[in-house]
């Protein structure tokens, strides 16, 4: 993983002591909340419903031991005793107090980290795939181009101020999609041309919230070389078109749509011919150098294990339903990546103890080299487990309570935090997905029901990614009374696709239900137990659907 400079380190304890500076003085009276609010936001301090907030960048989701023990001493310290893995692949402490930030940002510094450019209108955390270095199916390590976006932004002086906050996601494998590029402002994929040099393909104008909108192709080979000046051409034509007078409308994906997507391209092309020849020329000095951070860990050279796998996978009970949806396959012979599911009965998706995140990071050095990776999907992944040890490392993970065996099932649910914390809310999250488990908490049934995806988010912000869920759960207001929208077909892989909402929106006691309902309806209306509730909606269109969730009531008004 990345190391930081001396001037990486110099930087961010320079950060953290004028963000001190700026605390004393929100502390004193001197500023007033509306003053600091711009303060806070550069160093990623969000004032929530009922306490501050603070974002924590993990780029690319990388984490090293070292690094999660420090977020357990953080969460023990200064917090109540837990994190929270984000969509993002970052990590928030949902209950610091102000004073306490200045000594937590302190401490992320001793181990290279920060929350700078967490929020804000600016280029976010720079996402990928979980997988990323040891996916059998990528083309190449997508990470090294990460971190050099990650450089190439942090700090950008024309970029600080953008319209409205935006994010970049690579992926390296070329037929799937771990990292959901096209729901990005600009979603990356890494590809050969013809003659098999290697690039990439550029989409942008995809993302969530209230408009959502799949990323478009804009470029569908980009020389190794052009990728730096291509994003700048792309953020300057943003900065300079984006609208700045609606909040709702700033948006990246907004313009694409307002200007069509070929005059958006040309416009790109335009600003990118006066700066392709510029100092922002990635060079093979440049990618060597990057590579260098990443280069594959010393595994040992073991025999191929597919046949040990297959006999983990046919043992009766948890450890072969664990070993069938929670065991990767890995690019090197008798290793494999491991999934460890935050989603148990006890506790919301992606909240981890420090007890467990400090049990975590010694897993990672026994059971590999020392590194984690935060997912999409608010779980953690341990890259190069032995095969041999994954009985081992089972039982450890059942001893901390995250072996629930449920990797792309119904119940390992992505959501928002809700009106639990969210002073944006319209509806509790947290509540419905631990009620969701609780319903349907039979892995036989959730085996039988497949791959499939179940998100929920508390507004229309979309923080939950209710619009690419296989089936996605909206909360909204209604009538002063929590309510929520039931849609179905999302997707966020290669195929992506925006879910639809079939009729009128359901009352607390009403949503779990009708969920019920609609698996009922999948069970029923599928071709065989092979194929997929994506792939059986796909087939079969909302109809079939909406006449199990509604009966007669096929409501027009989609309220």
């Amino acid at each position: 993983m990345y190391k930081y400079s001396k001037e990486d380190r110099r930087l961010v304890r320079e950060r953290a002591a004028q963000f001190r500076g700026q605390v004393k003085r929100r502390i004193s009276g001197e500023l007033t909340e509306n003053e600091f609010k711009p303060l806070r936001l550069q160093n990623g301090l969000y004032l929530q419903l009922h306490a501050y907030m603070l974002r924590i960048a993990i780029p690319y989701g990388l984490l090293s031991a070292a690094q999660m023990r420090t977020l357990a001493h953080i969460a023990r310290k200064y917090d109540r005793g837990y994190a929270h893995f984000t969509t993002r692949q970052n990590v928030q402490f949902n209950w610091p107090e102000l004073e306490d930030v200045c000594a937590i940002l302190d401490d992320l510094a001793e181990v290279e980290m920060h929350a700078i450019q967490t929020s804000g209108n600016c280029i976010r955390n720079t996402t990928t795939d979980h997988l990323a270095g040891v996916a059998q199916d990528e083309v190449a390590d997508p990470r090294p181009y990460c971190e050099m976006v990650r450089q190439w932004s942090t700090f950008h002086p024309e970029f600080a101020f953008l319209p409205r906050k935006f994010k970049i996601a690579f992926t390296g494998a070329p037929d799937s999609d771990r990292a959901a590029i096209r729901l990005h402002d600009i979603g990356i994929q890494m590809v050969h041309n013809d003659k098999g040099d290697l690039g990439f393909r550029i989409f942008v104008g995809g993302g969530m919230g209230r408009t959502p909108k799949v990323g478009k192709l804009v470029r569908d080979f980009l020389p190794r070389e052009d990728l730096i000046s291509y994003l700048d051409a792309i953020l300057r034509v943003y900065n300079q078109l984006g609208r700045r007078d609606n909040i709702y409308k700033a948006r990246i994906k907004i313009l694409v749509e307002a200007l069509g997507v070929e005059e958006f391209t040309a416009l790109v092309e335009e600003e990118w011919a006066e700066i392709r020849d510029s100092s922002l020329r990635v060079t093979d000095a440049e990618v060597a150098r990057m590579q260098a951070f990443f280069t594959p860990h010393a595994t040992r050279e073991l025999p191929a294990s597919e046949e040990e796998l297959t006999a983990l996978c046919a043992e009766e009970g948890a450890l072969g339903q664990w070993a069938r949806n929670n065991v990767l396959p890995h690019k090197h012979d008798g290793y494999s990546a491991v999934v460890l599911t935050l989603k148990s009965r006890n506790s919301p998706p992606g909240d981890v103890s420090d007890v467990q995140m400090d049990a975590i990071a010694d897993l990672s050095e026994k059971f590999g080299f020392g590194e984690l990776v935060v997912t999409h999907s608010q779980d953690l992944v341990l890259p190069d487990v032995e095969t041999s040890q994954l009985r081992t490392l089972h039982q450890a993970l059942v001893d901390l309570d995250i072996a629930t065996p449920n990797h792309k099932r119904l119940t390992d649910i992505i959501c928002c935090p809700g009106l639990d914390f969210c002073n944006l809310a319209n509806a509790r999250s947290i509540p419905l997905a631990q009620e969701i488990r609780q319903r349907f908490d039979d892995i036989d049934f959730l085996d039988d029901l497949g791959e499939m995806s179940l998100k929920i988010s508390g507004c229309i912000n979309a923080c939950g990614h209710h619009h690419v869920g296989t089936i996605g759960i909206l909360g909204i207001d209604k009538r002063g009374e929590e309510a929520y929208q039931l849609m179905l077909g999302g997707s966020a892989d290669h195929d992506a696709s925006l879910g639809r909402i079939l009729g009128r929106a359901f009352s607390r006691d009403e949503i779990v239900p009708a969920v019920e309902k609609a698996l009922k309806a999948y069970v029923e209306l599928r071709e065989s137990p092979e194929e997929t509730f994506l792939e059986t909606y796909r087939r079969v269109g909302d109809d079939p659907f909406r006449d199990r969730l509604y009966g007669e009531l096929l409501y027009a008004d989609h309220s």
